[in-house]
């Protein structure tokens, strides 16, 4: 199954947070939190305005992209969770 995004969408694959701390303690599954990082999975084709023109996105394929913890919907994709976003709700691209 592949989804391809609609409009000014994006398909995100969260990465995951890390299961230790940097002094080496494990963390449980309750004290994660939720990822706020991903990897852009596919795009749609951009918004369409008024007079039939569409804005292209600012990111791209592969972009690793910051966006805010309750942001978009998610959807399961091969057994692995994404996250469909608009663009809008992307804070950043991390460089």
């Amino acid at each position: 199954m592949s989804v391809k995004p609609l409009e000014d969408r994006v398909l995100i694959r969260p990465i995951e947070a890390e299961s230790r701390t940097e002094s080496g303690i494990y963390l449980p599954e309750s004290a994660k939190e939720k990822p706020m990082q991903g990897k852009v999975v596919a795009l749609g084709p951009g918004k369409l305005l008024d007079n039939g023109e569409r804005i292209k996105l600012a990111v791209k394929k592969g972009d690793t992209v910051v966006y805010s913890k309750y942001a978009g919907t998610e959807v399961e994709i091969k057994n692995q969770t994404h996250l469909i976003v608009r663009e809008s709700e992307l804070l950043g691209v991390v460089e």
